[in-house]
């Protein structure tokens, strides 16, 4: 397929002048005249140069690639047809859509940016973390940086002795359980060649005691509403987590909360400004 490059210029300039700051989880400021979003903006919200971006809709540049494609599609929070589009006009084509899709929909997009002072994140099926805000980088870490069979949650748990220690250790044997079942559960939905089914195959050949476990054939272990965190600068915290699911692409946004009042409520607030700090 061949780049349309003023189709590409022209639905770039369209959907970011369509976009307000407050859409995407920018602050406005008072002096604002732009309509719609800054291209520094979007560049900041596509992780690319601003000069790369505005490239693109000056019908300028080289072809963008597919990669590229996506994180410019997750920026504009595009939806699925719009994502699809976007990639043909670029030359290429659309992606697979489903449960290996990691395109998060705008409607999920705009709730996560607003939860920018609560421990939040947007993981896949396989517990992949998508999207972190500021205070659940500083509650579990900064899961994005993961790459290969490690971003998964349920993988790190049998390799990575790591992953245990955020986690009471009263919590760990019911953990084991609960990533064991779950995993069986994806690969059976998804089918033998699944990325599911991939990551069985190297626990089984890694880890003594994911092989102990997978022998139980449970299914159905689901999580604790209730997680028990111990933070190495705040120590022990009991945090309510709430899921809402987003059935078109099997990913979860993951909302973590405290019953105002309590120590951990009290914990959380220290956090913040722990966070913050480390991100100074």
């Amino acid at each position: 397929m061949k780049i349309d490059r003023p189709g590409l210029a022209g639905f770039l300039r369209r959907r970011r002048e369509s976009l307000q700051p407050e859409d995407v989880g920018l602050p406005r400021g008072r002096r604002r005249r732009t309509s719609g979003l800054r291209r520094e903006e979007v560049a900041t919200l596509c992780q690319m140069s601003t000069d790369y971006y505005s490239r693109l809709e000056q019908e300028r540049g080289p072809q963008p690639s597919e990669q590229m494609v996506a994180a410019i599609a997750q920026g504009l929070h595009l939806s699925l047809d719009e994502r699809d589009h976007l990639f043909r006009l670029a030359g290429h084509t659309a992606p697979v859509r489903g449960a290996t899709s990691e395109h998060i929909s705008p409607g999920l997009l705009r709730v996560f940016d607003r939860l920018h002072d609560t421990p939040a994140e947007i993981v896949t099926e396989l517990g992949e973390t998508l999207r972190q805000t500021p205070l659940g980088v500083a509650l579990t870490g900064e899961t994005t940086r993961y790459t290969g069979p490690a971003r998964s949650a349920g993988y790190r748990w049998f390799t990575d002795p790591a992953a245990r220690q955020l986690y009471a250790p009263a919590e760990h044997a019911f953990l084991t359980r609960m990533y064991a079942s779950g995993l069986r559960e994806i690969a059976t939905l998804r089918g033998p060649g699944s990325r599911a089914a991939r990551y069985i195959d190297l626990l089984l050949a890694r880890s003594e005691e994911f092989s102990r476990v997978w022998d139980r054939h449970e299914v159905g272990v689901r999580p604790h509403e209730v997680k028990h965190f111990v933070h190495p600068r705040v120590g022990a915290l009991e945090l309510t987590c709430q899921r809402l699911i987003e059935p078109g692409q099997s990913h979860s946004l993951l909302v973590y909360t405290a019953v105002p009042g309590s120590e951990s409520y009290d914990k959380l607030q220290v956090l913040a400004v722990v966070g913050a700090e480390s991100l100074r």
